[in-house]
Protein backbone atom coordinates (compact mmCIF):
# COMPACT_ATOMS: atom_id res chain seq x y z
CA UNK A 1 0.00 0.00 0.00
CA UNK A 2 1.12 3.56 -0.67
CA UNK A 3 0.11 6.61 1.32
CA UNK A 4 -2.31 7.61 -1.45
CA UNK A 5 -3.67 4.22 -2.51
CA UNK A 6 -7.45 3.93 -2.55
CA UNK A 7 -7.30 0.41 -1.12
CA UNK A 8 -8.02 -0.29 2.54
CA UNK A 9 -4.66 -0.78 4.26
CA UNK A 10 -3.87 -3.57 6.69
CA UNK A 11 -2.62 -2.72 10.19
CA UNK A 12 0.85 -3.88 9.17
CA UNK A 13 0.87 -1.61 6.12
CA UNK A 14 -0.23 1.34 8.24
CA UNK A 15 2.48 0.61 10.80
CA UNK A 16 5.16 0.43 8.09
CA UNK A 17 4.11 3.77 6.64
CA UNK A 18 4.05 5.41 10.06
CA UNK A 19 7.51 4.08 10.86
CA UNK A 20 8.85 5.24 7.50
CA UNK A 21 7.45 8.74 8.07
CA UNK A 22 9.03 8.96 11.51
CA UNK A 23 12.38 7.67 10.26
CA UNK A 24 12.47 10.48 7.69
CA UNK A 25 11.57 13.13 10.28
CA UNK A 26 14.38 11.94 12.52
CA UNK A 27 16.84 11.77 9.63
CA UNK A 28 16.19 15.40 8.70
CA UNK A 29 16.78 16.71 12.22
CA UNK A 30 19.29 14.15 13.45
CA UNK A 31 22.43 16.16 12.68
CA UNK A 32 21.12 19.46 14.04
CA UNK A 33 22.30 20.39 17.57
CA UNK A 34 19.55 20.77 20.15
CA UNK A 35 20.21 24.48 20.62
CA UNK A 36 19.58 25.08 16.91
CA UNK A 37 16.40 22.98 16.98
CA UNK A 38 15.16 25.15 19.85
CA UNK A 39 15.98 28.40 18.05
CA UNK A 40 13.57 30.30 15.84
CA UNK A 41 15.81 31.04 12.87
CA UNK A 42 13.24 33.24 11.14
CA UNK A 43 9.87 34.66 12.20
CA UNK A 44 8.34 33.00 9.14
CA UNK A 45 9.04 29.54 10.54
CA UNK A 46 8.68 27.76 13.88
CA UNK A 47 11.51 26.51 16.05
CA UNK A 48 11.91 22.97 14.76
CA UNK A 49 11.19 21.51 18.21
CA UNK A 50 7.74 23.10 17.93
CA UNK A 51 7.14 21.17 14.70
CA UNK A 52 8.18 17.94 16.41
CA UNK A 53 5.75 18.60 19.26
CA UNK A 54 2.96 19.48 16.86
CA UNK A 55 3.50 16.26 14.88
CA UNK A 56 3.07 14.25 18.10
CA UNK A 57 0.04 16.21 19.28
CA UNK A 58 -1.72 15.89 15.93
CA UNK A 59 -1.11 12.15 15.94
CA UNK A 60 -2.37 11.87 19.52
CA UNK A 61 -5.53 13.80 18.64
CA UNK A 62 -6.48 11.78 15.57
CA UNK A 63 -5.04 8.30 16.19
CA UNK A 64 -5.47 8.07 19.96
CA UNK A 65 -8.19 10.39 21.22
CA UNK A 66 -10.40 10.40 18.15
CA UNK A 67 -10.25 6.64 17.74
CA UNK A 68 -11.26 6.25 21.37
CA UNK A 69 -14.26 8.54 20.95
CA UNK A 70 -15.17 11.74 19.08
CA UNK A 71 -13.54 14.99 20.23
CA UNK A 72 -14.97 18.49 19.96
CA UNK A 73 -12.03 20.32 18.41
CA UNK A 74 -10.06 20.14 15.19
CA UNK A 75 -6.73 21.32 16.61
CA UNK A 76 -5.68 20.25 20.10
CA UNK A 77 -5.66 23.20 22.53
CA UNK A 78 -2.38 24.26 24.08
CA UNK A 79 1.20 25.05 23.14
CA UNK A 80 1.11 23.16 19.85
CA UNK A 81 -2.13 24.62 18.55
CA UNK A 82 -1.08 26.67 15.48
CA UNK A 83 -3.97 29.11 15.83
CA UNK A 84 -3.39 29.82 19.50
CA UNK A 85 0.32 30.26 18.82
CA UNK A 86 1.09 31.61 15.34
CA UNK A 87 4.60 31.20 13.96
CA UNK A 88 5.71 34.70 14.90
CA UNK A 89 5.42 33.95 18.65
CA UNK A 90 6.54 30.33 18.82
CA UNK A 91 10.12 31.29 19.56
CA UNK A 92 8.89 32.86 22.82
CA UNK A 93 7.15 29.72 24.08
CA UNK A 94 8.62 27.59 26.88
CA UNK A 95 9.13 24.64 24.58
CA UNK A 96 10.15 21.21 25.87
CA UNK A 97 13.70 20.10 25.20
CA UNK A 98 14.64 17.78 22.40
CA UNK A 99 14.76 14.69 24.63
CA UNK A 100 11.27 15.30 26.02
CA UNK A 101 9.96 16.03 22.53
CA UNK A 102 11.36 12.82 21.09
CA UNK A 103 10.06 10.84 24.08
CA UNK A 104 6.58 12.28 23.54
CA UNK A 105 6.67 11.38 19.85
CA UNK A 106 7.78 7.83 20.67
CA UNK A 107 5.20 7.33 23.43
CA UNK A 108 2.38 8.53 21.21
CA UNK A 109 3.55 6.27 18.40
CA UNK A 110 3.70 3.23 20.72
CA UNK A 111 0.08 3.84 21.70
CA UNK A 112 -0.92 4.00 18.04
CA UNK A 113 0.95 0.83 17.15
CA UNK A 114 -0.55 -0.94 20.17
CA UNK A 115 -4.02 0.09 18.98
CA UNK A 116 -3.27 -1.36 15.55
CA UNK A 117 -1.98 -4.62 17.01
CA UNK A 118 -5.12 -4.99 19.09
CA UNK A 119 -7.65 -4.87 16.28
CA UNK A 120 -7.58 -1.20 15.39
CA UNK A 121 -7.77 -1.78 11.65
CA UNK A 122 -9.68 0.70 9.46
CA UNK A 123 -13.05 -0.26 8.12
CA UNK A 124 -16.78 0.08 8.57
CA UNK A 125 -18.91 3.08 7.74
CA UNK A 126 -17.03 5.68 9.78
CA UNK A 127 -15.72 8.10 7.10
CA UNK A 128 -12.61 8.72 9.19
CA UNK A 129 -11.68 5.04 9.18
CA UNK A 130 -13.01 4.01 5.78
CA UNK A 131 -10.10 3.05 3.48
CA UNK A 132 -7.70 4.21 6.18
CA UNK A 133 -8.40 7.91 5.66
CA UNK A 134 -7.46 9.13 9.15
CA UNK A 135 -4.16 7.24 9.04
CA UNK A 136 -3.30 8.72 5.65
CA UNK A 137 -4.27 12.16 6.92
CA UNK A 138 -1.83 11.83 9.84
CA UNK A 139 0.86 10.51 7.49
CA UNK A 140 0.41 13.44 5.12
CA UNK A 141 0.51 15.82 8.06
CA UNK A 142 3.96 14.53 9.06
CA UNK A 143 5.13 14.60 5.43
CA UNK A 144 4.02 18.23 5.14
CA UNK A 145 5.84 19.16 8.34
CA UNK A 146 8.96 17.55 6.91
CA UNK A 147 8.80 20.12 4.13
CA UNK A 148 8.08 22.91 6.62
CA UNK A 149 11.13 21.81 8.65
CA UNK A 150 13.24 21.92 5.48
CA UNK A 151 12.08 25.48 4.84
CA UNK A 152 13.29 26.44 8.32
CA UNK A 153 16.58 24.63 7.77
CA UNK A 154 17.09 26.44 4.46
CA UNK A 155 16.69 29.75 6.31
CA UNK A 156 19.12 28.68 9.04
CA UNK A 157 22.54 30.31 8.90
CA UNK A 158 25.75 30.20 10.93
CA UNK A 159 26.17 27.34 10.37
CA UNK A 160 24.23 26.20 7.34
CA UNK A 161 22.31 22.93 7.63
CA UNK A 162 24.40 19.95 6.51
CA UNK A 163 21.90 18.14 4.31
CA UNK A 164 22.03 14.31 4.31
CA UNK A 165 22.06 14.08 0.51
CA UNK A 166 21.39 10.58 -0.79
CA UNK A 167 20.15 11.14 -4.36
CA UNK A 168 21.84 12.93 -7.25
CA UNK A 169 19.41 14.37 -9.78
CA UNK A 170 20.03 13.06 -13.31
CA UNK A 171 21.35 15.36 -16.03
CA UNK A 172 18.83 17.22 -18.14
CA UNK A 173 17.54 16.14 -21.53
CA UNK A 174 15.81 18.00 -24.36
CA UNK A 175 12.07 18.44 -23.90
CA UNK A 176 9.80 18.58 -26.95
CA UNK A 177 7.85 21.83 -27.35
CA UNK A 178 6.83 24.50 -29.80
CA UNK A 179 9.50 26.96 -30.87
CA UNK A 180 8.62 29.22 -27.93
CA UNK A 181 8.86 26.43 -25.36
CA UNK A 182 5.12 25.86 -25.02
CA UNK A 183 2.72 22.95 -25.47
CA UNK A 184 -0.94 23.28 -26.40
CA UNK A 185 -4.04 22.32 -24.47
CA UNK A 186 -7.03 22.16 -26.85
CA UNK A 187 -9.62 23.36 -24.36
CA UNK A 188 -13.05 21.87 -23.84
CA UNK A 189 -14.86 20.31 -20.92
CA UNK A 190 -12.54 18.70 -18.38
CA UNK A 191 -12.82 17.27 -14.89
CA UNK A 192 -11.14 19.04 -11.98
CA UNK A 193 -10.65 17.74 -8.44
CA UNK A 194 -11.36 14.27 -7.17
CA UNK A 195 -13.97 12.12 -5.50
CA UNK A 196 -11.30 10.20 -3.59
CA UNK A 197 -11.97 9.80 0.14
CA UNK A 198 -9.05 7.55 0.98
CA UNK A 199 -6.33 10.21 0.89
CA UNK A 200 -7.43 13.49 -0.74
CA UNK A 201 -8.07 16.52 1.44
CA UNK A 202 -11.49 18.16 1.55
CA UNK A 203 -10.31 21.12 -0.58
CA UNK A 204 -9.58 18.72 -3.47
CA UNK A 205 -13.21 17.60 -3.60
CA UNK A 206 -15.66 17.23 -5.19
CA UNK A 207 -14.73 16.22 -8.71
CA UNK A 208 -16.49 18.61 -11.06
CA UNK A 209 -16.51 19.66 -14.70
CA UNK A 210 -15.31 23.00 -16.05
CA UNK A 211 -15.05 24.42 -19.55
CA UNK A 212 -11.64 25.74 -20.57
CA UNK A 213 -10.62 27.77 -23.59
CA UNK A 214 -7.59 26.59 -25.56
CA UNK A 215 -4.26 27.74 -24.17
CA UNK A 216 -0.55 27.06 -24.40
CA UNK A 217 1.46 26.34 -21.29
CA UNK A 218 5.19 26.19 -20.65
CA UNK A 219 6.60 22.79 -21.55
CA UNK A 220 8.71 23.18 -18.39
CA UNK A 221 8.80 25.42 -15.34
CA UNK A 222 10.62 28.70 -15.95
CA UNK A 223 14.35 28.05 -15.59
CA UNK A 224 17.09 30.01 -13.88
CA UNK A 225 18.50 30.91 -17.29
CA UNK A 226 15.17 32.28 -18.48
CA UNK A 227 14.67 34.16 -15.23
CA UNK A 228 18.15 35.69 -15.48
CA UNK A 229 17.12 37.30 -18.76
CA UNK A 230 14.22 38.93 -16.93
CA UNK A 231 16.68 40.30 -14.35
CA UNK A 232 19.15 41.44 -17.02
CA UNK A 233 16.35 43.25 -18.86
CA UNK A 234 15.60 45.31 -15.77
CA UNK A 235 12.52 43.36 -14.75
CA UNK A 236 12.88 44.37 -11.11
CA UNK A 237 13.08 48.05 -12.08
CA UNK A 238 10.05 48.28 -14.38
CA UNK A 239 6.86 49.07 -12.45
CA UNK A 240 4.70 48.46 -15.53
CA UNK A 241 5.44 44.73 -15.17
CA UNK A 242 4.17 44.53 -11.61
CA UNK A 243 0.79 44.82 -9.97
CA UNK A 244 0.41 47.80 -7.67
CA UNK A 245 0.67 45.56 -4.60
CA UNK A 246 3.56 43.67 -6.14
CA UNK A 247 5.54 46.81 -6.94
CA UNK A 248 4.99 48.12 -3.42
CA UNK A 249 6.25 44.84 -1.97
CA UNK A 250 9.22 44.69 -4.35
CA UNK A 251 10.35 48.12 -3.17
CA UNK A 252 9.69 47.58 0.53
CA UNK A 253 11.37 44.15 0.57
CA UNK A 254 14.22 45.25 -1.71
CA UNK A 255 13.72 42.36 -4.12
CA UNK A 256 16.38 42.16 -6.86
CA UNK A 257 16.58 38.38 -7.49
CA UNK A 258 15.19 35.10 -6.14
CA UNK A 259 15.82 34.45 -2.48
CA UNK A 260 19.21 32.84 -1.75
CA UNK A 261 20.71 34.28 -4.95
CA UNK A 262 23.78 36.53 -4.59
CA UNK A 263 26.12 38.11 -7.12
CA UNK A 264 29.88 37.63 -6.86
CA UNK A 265 32.27 39.13 -9.42
CA UNK A 266 29.46 39.35 -11.93
CA UNK A 267 28.35 35.74 -11.43
CA UNK A 268 25.01 34.76 -9.87
CA UNK A 269 25.37 32.20 -7.09
CA UNK A 270 22.67 30.37 -5.15
CA UNK A 271 22.53 28.25 -2.02
CA UNK A 272 20.66 25.05 -1.25
CA UNK A 273 21.15 24.25 2.44
CA UNK A 274 24.95 23.99 2.87
CA UNK A 275 25.80 23.89 -0.84
CA UNK A 276 26.60 27.15 -2.57
CA UNK A 277 26.93 26.92 -6.33
CA UNK A 278 26.78 28.94 -9.51
CA UNK A 279 23.21 29.33 -10.71
CA UNK A 280 22.48 26.50 -13.15
CA UNK A 281 20.52 27.88 -16.13
CA UNK A 282 18.94 24.45 -16.79
CA UNK A 283 17.20 24.11 -13.40
CA UNK A 284 13.79 25.59 -12.54
CA UNK A 285 14.00 28.90 -10.73
CA UNK A 286 13.18 28.45 -7.04
CA UNK A 287 12.30 30.68 -4.07
CA UNK A 288 10.33 33.32 -5.95
CA UNK A 289 7.14 34.86 -4.62
CA UNK A 290 3.86 35.17 -6.49
CA UNK A 291 4.52 38.82 -7.31
CA UNK A 292 7.83 37.95 -8.96
CA UNK A 293 6.24 35.11 -10.92
CA UNK A 294 3.41 37.38 -12.06
CA UNK A 295 5.82 40.12 -13.17
CA UNK A 296 7.95 37.65 -15.12
CA UNK A 297 4.88 36.22 -16.85
CA UNK A 298 3.85 39.70 -17.98
CA UNK A 299 7.42 40.42 -19.17
CA UNK A 300 7.35 37.17 -21.17
CA UNK A 301 4.07 38.06 -22.87
CA UNK A 302 1.99 35.59 -20.91
CA UNK A 303 0.32 35.11 -17.56
CA UNK A 304 0.24 32.63 -14.73
CA UNK A 305 -2.13 29.69 -15.28
CA UNK A 306 -5.33 29.36 -13.34
CA UNK A 307 -5.21 26.31 -11.14
CA UNK A 308 -7.85 24.70 -13.38
CA UNK A 309 -5.59 25.22 -16.40
CA UNK A 310 -2.63 23.84 -14.46
CA UNK A 311 -4.53 20.73 -13.39
CA UNK A 312 -5.91 20.14 -16.88
CA UNK A 313 -2.42 20.41 -18.38
CA UNK A 314 -1.07 17.98 -15.77
CA UNK A 315 -3.88 15.43 -15.76
CA UNK A 316 -6.33 15.55 -18.66
CA UNK A 317 -5.79 13.28 -21.63
CA UNK A 318 -7.70 14.96 -24.51
CA UNK A 319 -7.38 11.91 -26.76
CA UNK A 320 -8.77 9.47 -24.19
CA UNK A 321 -11.17 11.95 -22.58
CA UNK A 322 -10.02 10.93 -19.10
CA UNK A 323 -8.13 12.25 -16.14
CA UNK A 324 -4.85 10.89 -14.74
CA UNK A 325 -3.89 10.86 -11.06
CA UNK A 326 -0.34 11.90 -11.99
CA UNK A 327 1.11 13.38 -15.19
CA UNK A 328 2.56 10.01 -16.26
CA UNK A 329 -0.51 7.93 -15.36
CA UNK A 330 -2.03 6.51 -12.20
CA UNK A 331 1.15 5.10 -10.64
CA UNK A 332 2.00 7.04 -7.45
CA UNK A 333 5.00 9.34 -7.39
CA UNK A 334 8.45 7.98 -6.62
CA UNK A 335 11.94 9.48 -6.64
CA UNK A 336 12.49 7.57 -9.90
CA UNK A 337 9.55 9.17 -11.69
CA UNK A 338 10.00 12.72 -10.40
CA UNK A 339 12.29 14.86 -8.28
CA UNK A 340 10.43 14.36 -5.02
CA UNK A 341 11.13 12.79 -1.62
CA UNK A 342 13.62 15.36 -0.31
CA UNK A 343 16.95 13.54 -0.52
CA UNK A 344 18.23 15.40 -3.59
CA UNK A 345 17.90 18.67 -1.63
CA UNK A 346 17.61 20.79 -4.77
CA UNK A 347 15.70 21.10 -8.05
CA UNK A 348 17.02 19.05 -10.95
CA UNK A 349 17.74 20.03 -14.53
CA UNK A 350 14.81 20.16 -16.95
CA UNK A 351 14.29 16.81 -18.68
CA UNK A 352 16.13 14.71 -16.14
CA UNK A 353 13.03 12.61 -15.36
CA UNK A 354 11.72 11.67 -18.83
CA UNK A 355 8.67 9.78 -17.50
CA UNK A 356 7.43 12.94 -15.77
CA UNK A 357 5.41 14.03 -18.79
CA UNK A 358 1.73 14.93 -18.93
CA UNK A 359 -0.67 13.79 -21.70
CA UNK A 360 -0.13 17.04 -23.64
CA UNK A 361 3.65 16.93 -23.19
CA UNK A 362 4.12 19.29 -20.24
CA UNK A 363 7.25 18.22 -18.40
CA UNK A 364 7.90 18.13 -14.66
CA UNK A 365 4.50 19.11 -13.31
CA UNK A 366 5.16 16.98 -10.23
CA UNK A 367 8.29 17.71 -8.18
CA UNK A 368 11.26 20.11 -8.36
CA UNK A 369 9.34 23.30 -7.44
CA UNK A 370 5.84 24.20 -6.35
CA UNK A 371 4.23 26.21 -9.15
CA UNK A 372 2.32 29.42 -8.46
CA UNK A 373 -1.05 29.83 -10.17
CA UNK A 374 -3.16 32.94 -10.59
CA UNK A 375 -5.99 31.48 -8.49
CA UNK A 376 -7.09 32.52 -5.03
CA UNK A 377 -7.58 29.65 -2.60
CA UNK A 378 -11.33 29.01 -2.70
CA UNK A 379 -13.71 26.08 -2.20
CA UNK A 380 -14.86 24.04 -5.15
CA UNK A 381 -18.59 23.97 -5.98
CA UNK A 382 -20.21 21.56 -3.53
CA UNK A 383 -17.31 21.69 -1.07
CA UNK A 384 -17.88 20.06 2.33
CA UNK A 385 -15.51 20.45 5.27
CA UNK A 386 -14.03 17.16 6.45
CA UNK A 387 -12.94 16.33 9.05
CA UNK A 388 -12.13 19.77 10.53
CA UNK A 389 -12.42 23.32 9.26
CA UNK A 390 -8.93 24.39 10.36
CA UNK A 391 -7.24 22.52 7.52
CA UNK A 392 -8.89 24.27 4.57
CA UNK A 393 -12.01 26.29 5.34
CA UNK A 394 -10.45 28.98 7.52
CA UNK A 395 -7.93 29.82 4.78
CA UNK A 396 -10.37 30.33 1.90
CA UNK A 397 -10.30 33.82 0.47
CA UNK A 398 -8.28 36.31 -1.60
CA UNK A 399 -5.33 36.49 0.81
CA UNK A 400 -3.83 33.21 -0.41
CA UNK A 401 -2.68 32.08 -3.85
CA UNK A 402 -2.71 28.43 -4.91
CA UNK A 403 0.44 26.47 -5.74
CA UNK A 404 0.47 23.10 -7.47
CA UNK A 405 2.71 20.13 -8.17
CA UNK A 406 4.97 19.70 -5.13
CA UNK A 407 8.72 20.21 -4.94
CA UNK A 408 11.90 18.24 -4.36
CA UNK A 409 11.09 18.62 -0.64
CA UNK A 410 7.66 16.96 -0.94
CA UNK A 411 7.26 13.35 0.09
CA UNK A 412 5.50 11.19 -2.54
CA UNK A 413 2.54 10.46 -0.27
CA UNK A 414 1.67 14.16 -0.10
CA UNK A 415 1.39 15.01 -3.79
CA UNK A 416 -0.90 14.23 -6.74
CA UNK A 417 -2.36 16.20 -9.64
CA UNK A 418 -5.29 17.39 -7.52
CA UNK A 419 -3.27 18.46 -4.45
CA UNK A 420 -3.69 22.16 -3.59
CA UNK A 421 -1.11 24.13 -1.63
CA UNK A 422 -1.56 27.80 -0.76
CA UNK A 423 0.40 30.68 0.69
CA UNK A 424 0.62 34.47 0.83
CA UNK A 425 1.81 36.05 -2.44
CA UNK A 426 4.87 37.54 -0.66
CA UNK A 427 6.25 34.17 0.51
CA UNK A 428 9.62 33.02 -0.88
CA UNK A 429 10.96 30.58 1.73
CA UNK A 430 8.77 27.90 0.17
CA UNK A 431 10.34 25.89 -2.65
CA UNK A 432 8.35 27.76 -5.27
CA UNK A 433 8.68 28.41 -8.98
CA UNK A 434 6.16 28.71 -11.82
CA UNK A 435 5.38 28.24 -15.49
CA UNK A 436 3.50 30.58 -17.77
CA UNK A 437 0.58 30.28 -20.18
CA UNK A 438 -0.47 32.17 -23.26
CA UNK A 439 -3.96 32.31 -24.71
CA UNK A 440 -4.26 30.32 -27.93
Amino acid sequence: MTATSGLAPTPREIAELLLDARARTLLLVGSVPEAELMTQHNKLMSPIVWDLGHIAHFEELWLVRNLSGPVEFGEMPGMFNPFENPRSVRGQLRLPGLGDSLDNMAETRLRVLSHLENGGAPGGDDPLLRAGYVYRMVLQHEYQHNETILQALQLKEDPFYRAPRAIATPPGRPVASDADGMVRFPGGRVEIGTGDRSAAYDNERPRHAVDLRPFRIGAWAVTNGEYQRFIDDGGYDRPELWTEAGWKHRREAGLVAPQFWSRHDGVWMTRSMDREMEVDPARPVCHVCWYEADAYARWAGGRLPTEQEWEAAASWDPAAGRKRDYPWGDEPATAYLANVDQLSFEPGQVGGYPHNLSPIGAYGMIGDVWEWTSSDFAPYPGYETFPYKEYSEVFFGPDYKVLRGGSWATRPGAIRNTFRNWDYPIRRQIFSGFRIVRDD
